[in-house]
């Protein structure tokens, strides 16, 4: 998943991880006293023993699983990760529940706060009795804006209802990373990625986009909207053929490029920059960082020769589009229709207490922005750790990533293809890593947010401005390092630009971190999320990044090339694979991540040998211990997906499809051919001097 500090405008990612030490069924939590997955941990009802393990490594672990495991219809998909959080899921239902019984006078603590939230979420009669009536104001004062208060809405929305043609957030500064820095990005886009609009694959999608632009525009009043929806996707056609690829965007070294707010006026003229900024309450920066810089004056010129009509059209949808899952069923119906049907396939809404969750305690914000705005995230994770969290669990990951963090530092140091002196410097960068565990050390403060029953946009409203305060607040002191970019109840891990690995407390569950499994079945799985997470700071981007946190080229020219060489070997791997009929995964979009997976197998597997201390490993089930090792890793990743959203994913995800995170990895590690007896002639089989070899 890509995640960055909640922003709309996202130009790192965070990265995807697991781990879990208490299982949550039902909403109650329960105490562990067996495997997950008995006898050992692994799930070996899900095996396919028709398929040999040596053409096809996913099917042969998963196969059963797969074909006995139906996507739920309000889902688009279904995994062993979608499972965990349907737990999680369920146990902040009840907690979110429990705390809306609570009607005792207005509001005051969090757990009062987040439960008058979910209530206000649920009371869907005086919703569907409001209609367009809590964001009118907002679309009545778009109808005579001229382009000066255009644009200072569209600064304003980064703590109410809207969007913007430029993004903008508040990060740590990438070459002085003692700092935060004032980002500015691309945006405008309402389609997960410029080839919606651009390639014939997704005409239906365009089709449908422009659908339920129409639609939102007639909810909300807009004359003719019909005209003006069909004036609003061309605006973001324009948009979309001048802006840079999600594969350009990931290039840390063309994204950091400062300006003031005076010299990014001259070079991009045709946008009113100052009242954006103002619009913004940034409007006394004098250093900001653009990031797609060639994109910024097209974007710009676009957007100032476009009708003043259009202009007012696109930001009065942008305020419903946002606002929609908040708004009555109408709204929520054509939000489905488009954003979850559409887009991922998903063929049923989900039950409204799901959406009371998410929009409390923040959802997924890869598939549904909206989810991760105007929450009360923090809140809940607070109350989420005081129920779920043990002191054990973190001293039991922690001790876990010391293991691995062990281990890495032995690759890096028998790397041959690495001089001394870059070496040096990445055992370096290695040293300097924190692990952080379960929740942060310090609270959000939720003191000044007014939350009422019976106002759920407002709340939402006060909520993210709430939110968007806390990062301008700090923006101009030192960077804290004790920051969290991930909330307790994200079911998900990161290595973050902090130079920490972060394991918030939703992910401590089986089967991904099990205490009653075997080891070499914890290895594979949490151990294998670790490695992940470490060799992020290594990969085509994390290596531009030194041990002081700073974007800085630290590397010889001998052996930049060598990393290169030796990640184009990986891309062609990937290249080929074709997670849907006609569409093949971006090794430049996805590089980052594949290094990431191939990396953190390598890790685990050397950190199980470690741990066996020269003692052959114990044959458990007919397995050995490195069968169960790469076994374990590949149920990890084990599910299935709507095709819409694989297609989704493949063009906008910088994460392969989970079915080549696995066939992607393990034919480029040579321990897996001893495990499973893998010869020439099998289909999985790779040469060795064919198998990419970088960490």
């Amino acid at each position: 998943m890509t995640r960055t500090r909640r922003f709309r405008f996202d130009f790192r990612p965070a990265l995807l991880g697991a781990l879990g030490a208490v299982s949550l069924v039902s909403g109650v939590a329960r105490a562990q006293t067996a495997p997950f997955f008995p006898p050992f941990g692994l799930d070996l009802t899900a095996q396919d023993k028709s398929i040999r393990p040596q053409d096809d490594f996913f099917d042969y672990v998963n196969g059963a699983w797969l074909a006995r495991t139906p996507i739920s219809a309000d889902q688009p998909s279904v995994s062993m990760g979608r499972e965990e959080a349907n737990r999680v899921e369920a146990r902040l239902h009840t907690m979110l529940e429990a705390a809306a019984a609570d009607t005792a006078g207005p509001p005051v603590t969090d757990e009062q706060k987040v439960g008058a939230m979910y209530a206000a979420f649920m009371d869907s009669a005086r919703i569907d009795a409001l209609g367009a009536a809590p964001i009118q104001a907002q679309i009545d004062a778009l109808r005579e804006a001229d382009t000066g208060a255009l644009a200072r809405a569209m600064g304003a929305s980064n703590a109410s209802f809207g969007s913007s043609v430029f993004g903008a957030g508040i990060d740590v500064d990438l070459k002085d990373p003692a700092h935060y820095a004032t980002y500015l990005g691309q945006a405008g886009l309402g389609m997960p990625d410029r080839d919606y609009y651009l390639k014939p694959d997704f005409a239906a999608q365009k089709n449908a986009y422009l659908a339920y632009v129409t639609k939102l525009l007639t909810l909300v009043g807009w004359t003719d909207p019909q005209a003006a929806a069909a004036a609003v996707v061309a605006l973001e056609t324009r948009i979309a053929e001048v802006s840079w690829t999600k594969a350009e965007q990931r290039d840390i070294t063309k994204i950091y490029n400062p300006m003031s707010p005076a010299e990014l006026a001259t070079f991009a003229p045709g946008f009113d920059w100052m009242p954006f900024l103002e619009g913004a309450s940034l409007g006394g920066k004098t250093r900001l960082i653009i990031a797609e810089k060639s994109a910024f004056p097209k974007i710009a010129a676009i957007y100032g020769q476009t009708a003043v009509e259009t202009q007012r059209a696109w930001m009065a949808f942008k305020v419903a589009d946002s606002a929609a899952a908040d708004l009555s069923q109408p709204f929520q119906d054509a939000r489905f229709e488009f954003r979850d049907k559409t887009l991922s396939g998903q063929p049923q809404m989900q039950p409204r207490w799901k959406r009371a969750v998410a929009a409390v305690s923040g959802g997924d914000c890869d598939a549904t922005p909206a989810t991760c705005f105007g929450t009360l995230d923090w809140a809940v994770g607070k109350v989420y750790t005081a129920h779920d969290f043990t002191p054990a669990t973190k001293a039991k990951i922690q001790a876990l990533v010391a293991d691995l963090m062990a281990a890495f530092h032995e690759r890096i140091a028998k790397v041959d293809w690495m001089g001394p002196s870059t070496k040096a410097e990445a055992l370096r960068k290695l040293d300097t890593y924190t692990v952080k565990v379960g929740y942060p050390d310090h609270e959000r403060d939720y003191s000044g947010v007014v939350i009422r029953r019976d106002d759920l946009v407002g709340d939402v409203r006060r909520a993210a401005a709430a939110d968007w305060a806390f990062y301008l607040n700090r923006s101009d002191g030192p960077v804290d390092r004790t920051d969290w970019s991930m909330t307790p109840q994200t079911l998900d891990a990161y290595n973050g630009d902090l130079r920490d690995i972060v394991f918030p407390a939703a992910i401590l569950q089986p089967p991904e971190f099990d205490p009653y499994a075997d080891d070499a079945v914890n290895y594979g799985a949490i151990g294998s999320i670790i490695g992940h997470e470490l060799t992020h700071g290594f990969d085509d981007q994390g290596r531009s990044i030194d041990a002081s946190g700073a974007l800085r080229d630290w590397w010889t020219p001998q052996d930049a090339a060598a990393f290169k060489a030796r990640a184009a070997v990986l891309g062609a791997q990937y290249a080929a694979f074709e997670p849907v009929p006609g569409l093949h995964i971006n090794p430049a979009l996805t590089m980052g991540e594949n290094i990431a997976d191939l990396g953190g197998l390598l890790i685990a597997l050397d950190a199980y040998h470690v741990s066996l201390k020269g003692k052959p490993a114990p044959v458990i089930g007919g397995l050995t211990g490195d069968q169960r090792l790469f076994m374990a890793f590949a149920q990890g990743w084990r599910g299935k997906a709507r095709e819409d959203a694989i297609r989704r994913q493949t063009v906008s995800d910088p994460h392969s499809y989970r079915k080549f995170r696995v066939l992607g990895p393990v034919p480029n590690v040579d321990a897996w051919y001893a495990a499973f007896d893998v010869k020439p002639g099998d289909r999985m089989y790779r040469t060795p001097e064919n198998r990419a070899r970088i960490w």
